[in-house]
């Protein structure tokens, strides 16, 4: 018992020491916290979509030559893109909550006959809110389509679209978005203080004295992590606050869940710095491999273009990327009240980068030569 209080006194004096070199600075403390608020507010009300590329489903149970012609339009557009073509109403939801569809058009069964009669035809829009932006611009790119195809009936509105949106009922773009910066905005700091870290004290001519201390490397590394994954905790945690009551967006799933998901997403993201940090040379050095790393993870993590519309090379290598299950999961639990077995793909991927990136890291605190 003696020995494990001494074991666990060592790791928190380290852990001690990391927090008063981190929060010692009134400027680092700024720099620390003061962008996950003013990024999060940018990023709410200034960012944008354009929509290029819209996969969707189609629900015909007319089976008539009114429906066949909307569908050929959509699909000639050069915009949407049928990835199935149901049979039946409850295949509707697999398509839209695996996030293969946009939107599924549904065709009732009386839709050609009312057509005929004169009445008119109800044309369901069933679209996944979770992609906001780029669901409101393909429902009025749907729109345009049928407004078309209405004048060139001769009628005045013979189709008429009613729209359901699934997670997000007013397709506000926020509601995409925010809760995906819970996890991005948070990692951009936290990547950076842990890569950071080992290359400051490099630098500074401290981590050969660390190294000959009688802290072992899992130790060191256990006093070099939880520092940087508390800052990516609190600040994550700031930014849901924001989201949740200035701009109000409900939290459909479980906050334990939430948080649990981001522990271990902060842990993959706290050992890729480590690791970064381990072989950095010098903090210059550290700063540079984190950019470069930075950008391909924000681009392939499905934080603005989804994954399943990048080429297939690509969408192998998000796998290697935490912040790719880290928005998924955050997304799920926060507008759809994912539950752990729904989320259980994104908690995996992140177990297992954590596993390899912190163990490498205390690796290379012993191997990588200064």
């Amino acid at each position: 018992m003696g020995a494990l209080i001494g074991y666990l006194a060592m790791i928190g004096s380290l852990i001690h020491k990391e927090m008063l070199a981190i929060l010692k600075d009134p400027s680092s403390r700024a720099l620390l916290f003061a962008p996950a608020l003013m990024q999060s507010l940018l990023f709410g009300y200034g960012a944008t979509y354009d929509l290029t590329h819209a996969p969707y489903a189609a629900l015909d149970q007319s089976r008539g030559a009114a429906a066949t012609e909307l569908l050929s339009r959509l699909d000639g557009t050069g915009v949407f893109e049928r990835i199935a073509t149901l049979d039946s109403p409850a295949r509707i939801a697999g398509v839209i909550d695996s996030g293969a569809a946009l939107f599924v058009v549904v065709f009732p069964a009386d839709f050609e006959a009312r057509l005929a009669a004169g009445t008119e035809a109800p044309l369901q829009l069933i679209l996944d809110g979770r992609n906001s932006a780029t669901a409101g611009l393909a429902s009025a790119y749907v729109g345009a389509i049928v407004t078309s195809y209405n004048e060139s009936l001769g009628l005045a509105a013979p189709i008429e679209i009613e729209r359901r949106a699934w997670f997000n009922p007013n397709l506000e773009s926020r509601w995409n978005l925010l809760p995906a910066l819970i996890a991005a905005l948070s990692m951009l700091q936290t990547l950076m203080l842990s890569a950071l870290s080992v290359a400051r004290e490099r630098e500074q001519g401290t981590f050969d004295q660390l190294l000959v201390t009688p802290l072992t490397p899992t130790q060191i590394l256990i006093g070099k992590a939880l520092p940087a994954m508390l800052v990516g905790m609190i600040q994550s945690t700031i930014i849901f606050l924001i989201i949740l009551f200035w701009f109000q967006i409900p939290l459909m799933g479980s906050v334990w869940l939430l948080y649990l998901g981001l522990f271990m997403f902060t842990g993959a993201s706290v050992g890729i710095g480590l690791s970064i940090s381990a072989i950095a040379l010098s903090m210059q050095q550290a700063m540079l491999y984190t950019f470069m790393v930075v950008m391909p993870l924000m681009l392939l993590s499905g934080l603005l273009t989804p994954v399943g519309n990048m080429p297939w090379l690509l969408q192998t290598l998000t796998y290697a990327n935490p912040l790719r299950f880290g928005v998924d999961l955050v997304r799920r639990v926060y507008l759809e009240g994912a539950g752990l077995r729904d989320v259980a793909f994104d908690f995996a991927p992140l177990i297992a980068i954590a596993a390899i990136t912190l163990p490498l890291a205390a690796w290379l605190f012993r191997n990588r030569l200064a």
